[in-house]
């Protein structure tokens, strides 16, 4: 959009949302805001975010560095706009009657399923609240489900935040136990069983009792399935939502 930009907004949040006057001479033809996102979220999942660089993501485009300059302010303000980018795509509609339950599962698996495709999302900073375009669709979707249940609107929106951060950081901890187990074994079965063993070693009974009652069990010595750790802590969120609820 051409035109001035609000002086009261920072310039990533004008970027995003399409705020902020373009350049109409300068810049290599061809050259975009979106091309832009979109070479830097392609380095990012080919090598890793440490490799997203202007001067990186410029040779990616076969421009000069100067020119990103003209689009994005700062390399901190083109990696909020690639985590924008990665959630382009909204939740997917609800089904007709669908309960305030299964349409917040539905919306944290949904954000799941992208954070486990772009894990280098995962180790972008977070410096506030959603401000960008898609996440802000993300968030509107999330209240949604709760827009005709009796909690209070604050409520409404703790439940999507809490919901949210659970979901990013059970990526990422999924992410790198992952990362850890795969690089000191062959397969995460082998991964785990190696573990088990390691804590029999180092647990008295009489100091770790609890844990020992763990081990014994055999827990430690097979792998979870792939996603029930995140089911059973989805399930104790939104019990506890539902109980919160019953309260209103």
């Amino acid at each position: 959009m051409e035109g001035r930009t609000d002086p009261g907004l920072p310039a990533y949040i004008a970027d995003a949302w399409g705020l902020r006057a373009r350049p109409i001479k300068g810049p290599k033809r061809g050259l975009s805001l979106s091309r832009i996102v979109d070479a830097a979220v392609s380095v990012a999942a080919s090598e890793n975010l440490a490799a997203v660089s202007m001067s990186r993501v410029a040779s990616e485009l076969g421009a000069s560095p100067m020119s990103l300059y003209r689009y994005v302010s700062s390399k901190e303000d083109l990696l909020l706009l690639m985590v924008d980018a990665i959630y382009q795509a909204p939740p997917s509609v609800p089904m007709p009657g669908e309960a305030w339950r299964e349409g917040l599962r539905r919306w944290a698996w949904e954000q799941r399923a992208i954070l486990r495709r772009h894990t280098w999302a995962l180790y972008v900073p977070i410096s506030g609240p959603p401000v960008t375009p898609n996440q802000i669709t993300w968030l509107e979707h999330g209240l949604e489900c709760l827009r005709t249940t009796e909690l209070a609107e604050g409520e409404k929106l703790s439940v999507i935040m809490l919901l949210s951060g659970y979901t990013r950081n059970e990526a990422m901890v999924t992410a790198e136990v992952q990362q850890a187990f795969l690089a000191a074994a062959p397969d995460e079965r082998a991964a785990m069983a190696s573990y088990g063993q390691l804590m029999r070693k180092l647990t008295d009974p009489e100091r770790f009792p609890a844990l020992n009652q763990v081990i014994e069990a055999g827990v430690l010595d097979e792998p979870t399935g792939g996603d029930d750790e995140f089911v059973f802590g989805l399930d104790r969120i939104l019990d506890g939502v539902g109980v919160l609820m019953h309260t209103r």
